[in-house]
């Protein structure tokens, strides 16, 4: 199998042929050097296949799917809720996240946010170049920036929450295997959650709340703490 994976947005199945968009065209010949009749994987949450080079013309790489490598995934469901953070941190937060499984982005604005606009478009690449290297097929969703309120009303019956919460005496995260709901960490900004978002998540019908480390952790560190436990234990 080819180590060079493009995620590719539109339906793939065996004899499909069709061409890249420029930009990964590019990368595939200028970047990868690949040559016609070479082969390369595209993937997408049905799976991933192996495609060959036919023809390089205007740019773009005109291919033909050879065979099936892989079915789509049955992979557990992490999601993350999180406050934007300033954008190199951010950045670096998404990517660890997209590596280690995370398969919902939530951006949350909370009482102490700091940075309140996300660029959305950096986000979605940073996630697919991620989705790519980490042998993933199915790429993270990045849900629209929305506030708390909000987003625990949407989710209500929906998902099981972990609070990660500094004032918990609990340091053991504990999850139902057999349970088909989401999993979501919620992460607060750098100034904390406040009393009044602590009370609502708190509040919310299936939530546990955990202690990750006595430190206080950078957003990212904590985050990407959290999602490394988790994992962890959902594949014990």
């Amino acid at each position: 199998m080819s180590n060079i994976r493009i995620f590719f947005s539109e339906s793939l199945s065996l004899n499909l042929t069709s061409s890249l968009a420029k930009p990964q065209s590019h990368y595939l010949t200028k970047v990868m050097r690949v040559k016609i009749g070479e082969n390369f994987s595209l993937f997408n949450k049905s799976g991933e296949w192996l495609a060959k080079i036919d023809n390089i013309y205007d740019g773009k790489v005109e291919f033909s799917i050879k065979e099936q490598l892989r079915r789509k995934e049955n992979s557990l469901d992490i999601w993350l809720a999180f406050s934007p953070i300033k954008s190199n941190y951010s950045n670096f937060m998404i990517q660890k996240a997209t590596e280690l499984g995370v398969t919902k982005f939530f951006p949350i604005i909370f009482d102490r946010t700091i940075v309140r606009k996300i660029n959305s478009e950096r986000l979605e690449k940073i996630i697919i170049e991620a989705t790519e290297q980490s042998n993933r097929l199915n790429p993270p969703y990045l849900e629209k920036t929305q506030n708390l309120k909000t987003f625990l009303e949407k989710n209500q019956s929906t998902m099981d929450l972990i609070f990660t919460d500094l004032n918990s005496n609990n340091k053991k995260i504990e999850v139902d295997k057999k349970s088909k709901k989401p999993l979501c960490i919620i992460i607060g900004p750098e100034g904390d959650f406040s009393e009044k978002e602590r009370e609502a998540i708190l509040n919310f019908k299936d939530v546990k709340s955990v202690k990750i480390n006595d430190n206080i952790l950078r957003s990212e560190t904590a985050v990407i703490s959290s999602i490394s436990i988790l994992s962890y234990i959902l594949n014990l």
